[in-house]
């Protein structure tokens, strides 16, 4: 696993390759925007991540943000219930690469690796 940037407690940890790849993402985007992270009904397992980049101005009351040297990461706090302790994590590899979800409040997980069940 990757190093985990450190700063006060998070209830969503991300790596620093993570880090790294949403930065890029969002650069692309060429717009100041942060990313949410939450669940929805679905996927093989019941539940599936969600993860997409959104305004700022979005953020409500109702979120959660934690902020990674800049970059903000937004959850509500239903799904925050789903994914407290969530490490999110990057690969470049050709076979398994991508974004990948490790989820310490899933009791299975798909094999794909999107989707969980509790």
């Amino acid at each position: 696993m990757t190093q985990v940037t450190q700063s006060s407690q998070r209830g969503i940890q991300l790596s620093e390759a993570a880090l790294q790849q949403v930065k890029l993402l969002q650069n692309k985007q060429d717009k100041d925007l942060c990313l949410r992270v939450g669940v929805r009904q679905g996927g093989c397992s019941g539940m599936s991540y969600m993860m997409d980049f959104e305004d700022p101005s979005k953020i409500t009351p109702q979120d959660e943000v934690f902020d990674y040297d800049g970059f903000k990461i937004v959850c509500d706090r239903k799904s925050l219930l789903y994914l407290y302790g969530l490490m999110l994590d990057y690969s470049d590899s050709m076979i398994g690469g991508g974004f990948q979800f490790t989820n310490p409040n899933a009791a299975q997980t798909c094999g794909c690796g999107k989707s969980f069940g509790v």
